[in-house]
């Protein structure tokens, strides 16, 4: 399964980072639009989050303080 994940992880990186627009021998290729790429870098940098240590919750014993 990891591999699986680094494979998505390299396209959508590849993907997102391709050029606007290119023609060669009367071939064109054209870039995926800002909002993608934008999405593409969201999802992995909270991907990356996701694989810490930590999820950013922290849970803590609360004491009654007795009266």
């Amino acid at each position: 399964m990891p591999e699986t994940t680094e494979n998505l992880e390299d396209s959508i990186r590849g993907n997102a980072t391709g050029p606007k627009s290119a023609e060669v021998d009367g071939q064109k290729v054209e870039q995926h639009p800002l909002p993608d790429q934008i999405a593409a870098d969201e999802y992995l940098a909270k991907k990356k989050v996701m694989r810490g240590r930590g999820t950013g919750l922290k849970i803590t014993p609360m004491h009654h303080s007795g009266a």
